[in-house]
């Protein structure tokens, strides 16, 4: 597959850094996690980038090293869950290659996430305890927003209701499918 740019879309905990490197494996690609490229230029995690520096830094620094990774061929890009409200990184990737977005209903990204500290959005709930509706109406309200570019994918997987390996299969054979359409 020669010069092949695909991003894994999706909301966090959907399931893009794990399927990510095992798509790449299986398609012959470069795998690289956006937000662990991130932490490794700015020598802090993400959600410390978040608490010190701010959203609006963080999103400025995603768009630059997105365009850097953009620049490689044959990669799968794992985006963070925000990435791709931007519209100039909107434009960039879909001028540079596919999109793919996996898809899992609230319900599923709460029981996802109800335990998890390190994700900026949502530290607040998890240290604060407060009840599951809290958590997915705060889902809710972040999906709204995003599902207007998640939902302009090139390629959308419900990761629900499949067992990973059927996902995998599934998508790698839909992603070459993907680029062997005529454009």
């Amino acid at each position: 597959m020669p010069d092949k740019r695909i991003y894994l879309t999706g909301f966090m905990t959907s399931g893009k850094s794990t399927l990510g490197p095992i798509l790449a494996n299986v398609l012959g690609l470069d795998f690289y996690d956006l937000d662990r490229e991130i932490e490794k230029v700015e020598n802090l995690m993400v959600v410390e980038i978040f608490e010190k520096k701010g959203e609006q830094y963080f999103r400025e620094i995603e768009g630059k090293i997105l365009r850097e990774l953009s620049h490689k061929s044959n990669i799968i890009i794992s985006l963070g869950g925000g990435t791709i409200t931007s519209k100039e990184n909107y434009e960039l990737m879909k001028s540079a290659g596919k999109i793919v977005y996996l898809k899992v209903s609230p319900s599923n990204l709460y029981r996802r996430l109800k335990n998890k500290t390190d994700r900026p959005i949502f530290k607040d709930l998890v240290l604060n305890e407060k009840p599951q509706e809290d958590f997915i109406q705060r889902i809710k309200e972040l999906l709204e927003k995003r599902n207007v570019y998640y939902e302009k994918a090139d390629l959308i997987i419900n990761t629900d209701i499949s067992p990973i390996g059927i996902t995998v299969d599934k998508i790698a054979k839909k992603i070459l499918g993907l680029f062997n359409e005529k454009n």
